[in-house]
């Protein structure tokens, strides 16, 4: 049985995020991408309780229509955090119109395009404001690979990547964050299906099986185990060449 001690790892967290600052830059900021969901708002109330509210910095990046951005608001209000909102809607279609005509451009491509755009004007803004780039990914979604390199996968440090969902909504509930954006229900935000309903089981059958090894159903398990082999490269470093000399 698996205990999971919530107020602890709350503690142990706010004080690494300090510890982080105090090695990689005493007087930076946190900057954070708002999607309005659980795990940058965990992120970013994780982060104020550490640096306080002045020095955490919010980015809201809807491509085009963001029917839910009044999630993220709500988040950057109740936290009462500096932010920003920046439109990447015209440089998604910008990649894909400078792409070769004569290139085939698969969906998974098109899928990935605005992650990666949301990463570099996190890093813009970063850069102007003597900023650390904050990763919001969890365990969970790290696990099967559900993130995108060089996207939302990327950034300075990352309080969330050793916790599951569960783990993080927890977290969130301690941290007196609003229900309704500790429990909102991810929503891949270019399709318009659930998190969930693009992996093929749910997060609460992933996070048992994590923490415990248990898991009822053979086909998920190696549905799950399918995933997590072919997206290990995305938890590991660069392989480089080291020559003799």
């Amino acid at each position: 049985m698996y205990n999971f001690n919530a107020e602890k790892v709350k503690k142990d967290c706010i004080e690494w995020i300090k510890s982080f600052f105090a090695e990689n830059g005493k007087d930076c900021n946190a900057v954070i991408g708002i999607s309005g969901g659980k795990d940058s708002s965990v992120a970013a109330a994780l982060c104020v309780e550490a640096l306080g509210a002045d020095r955490v910095i919010g980015v809201l990046m809807p491509c085009g229509v963001q029917h839910d951005i009044d999630a993220a608001y709500a988040l950057v209000n109740h936290l009462g955090i500096r932010h920003f909102e920046v439109n990447v809607k015209d440089a998604v279609e910008g990649i894909k119109s400078a792409l070769p005509k004569n290139l085939e451009i698969t969906a998974q491509t098109v899928t990935n395009i605005p992650p990666r755009i949301r990463m570099t004007t996190l890093y813009a803004i970063s850069q102007s404001l003597n900023g650390r780039v904050v990763n919001t990914c969890n365990l969970s979604e790290d696990w099967v690979g559900y993130s995108t390199r060089y996207g939302d996968a990327a950034g300075d440090f990352s309080p969330l990547c050793n916790l599951t969902v569960a783990e993080v909504k927890e977290i969130g509930s301690l941290l007196g964050l609003p229900e309704n954006l500790v429990e909102k229900t991810p929503i891949d935000g270019l399709c318009g299906k659930t998190d969930e309903e693009n992996l093929g089981f749910t997060y609460a059958v992933l996070d048992r099986y994590i923490r415990t090894g248990e898991i009822d159903d053979v086909k998920t398990k190696e549905l799950i185990d399918k995933k997590h082999k072919a997206n290990l490269f995305k938890l590991q470093l660069m392989p480089s060449f080291k020559p003799e000399i």
